[in-house]
């Protein structure tokens, strides 16, 4: 928004405090809720907390993040100081999920560049049967290869003002993001190793399961983009949500490029 517009709101500097806001102590108790029905139902107390608890995070979700598109779009008040604070924001998250993947990938090379007595001193595993990484793997790096191009090219056009295009790149990314994610699960549903079947099944599971955990909700953020550019929130110079999606789609892209190198290719 402009700063007569933001003057017109009350906003009488560049930097944005904003008001009151109830979704931080609701988003902790949502949380805390899912946190602790998950410990409860993984012991086999009960199972009744966990829905709870993810219906309650995703209504903080919605309705927290209403407000912020309202300040974003509707206020003015994201000036281009408080854009600045919000990029430095979304790299400082980008950053801790790097060091989340480093911990899931740290755990696969101690693995198979040190095999123990458990695994036959071997790696993979004997008896293990991986993936033809130049099958179904190979297939899902073009997919998601192919959606980085698509949002680069929504965001091209969004800095240059076509709409038209942007909300195609936009569609055609979301379309690709959910072929990634149904191709995934129907490798899942023909691998020859199931969730408990060792080192291998556990470090392969666990990184590529929250990688695909990851590409929903990076799909979900550019559905909400793709909205958001039909309705015509995004100008060229003030875009930031639409920034933050791309590039948290590119970083699931590029941990995707360590996946497949590491896991499926090299690891196999």
């Amino acid at each position: 928004m402009s700063e007569a517009h933001a003057e017109s709101e009350g906003v009488k500097h560049p930097y944005h405090l904003v008001d009151p806001s109830p979704w931080p102590f609701v988003g902790s108790i949502a949380g805390g809720t899912l946190a602790v029905g998950t410990v409860l139902y993984m012991h086999e107390i009960t199972g009744w907390l966990i829905p709870i608890g993810v219906v309650l995070v995703l209504l903080t979700m919605f309705l927290w993040w209403r407000d912020v598109v309202k300040e974003a779009t509707f206020q003015g008040v994201h000036t281009p100081i408080v854009q600045l604070g919000l990029r430095y924001g979304m790299l400082l998250f980008i950053a801790s999920e790097v060091m989340f993947f480093v911990a899931f990938f740290w755990a696969f090379f101690d693995a198979s560049l040190f095999p123990k007595e458990a695994t036959g001193f071997m790696w993979p595993p004997e008896g293990v049967e991986v993936f033809d990484p130049f099958d179904l793997p190979f297939l899902n790096t073009l997919v998601l290869l192919l959606s980085g191009c698509t949002v680069t090219w929504a965001h091209h056009a969004l800095l240059h003002g076509d709409q038209r295009n942007t909300v195609i790149g936009l569609l055609l990314t979301v379309i690709l993001g959910i072929f990634f994610t149904a191709l995934q699960a129907y490798e899942y549903s023909h691998a020859a190793f199931g969730f408990t079947d060792g080192i291998y099944s556990s470090t392969f599971y666990m990184a590529t399961g929250f990688h695909g955990f990851h590409v929903i909700i990076g799909t979900i953020f550019l559905i909400v983009c793709l909205f958001r550019a039909m309705a015509g929130h995004f100008k060229p110079d003030h875009h930031f949500g639409f920034e933050a999606a791309a590039w948290y789609w590119h970083f699931v892209d590029v941990v995707w490029l360590f996946l497949f190198c590491c896991v499926y290719w090299w690891g196999g």
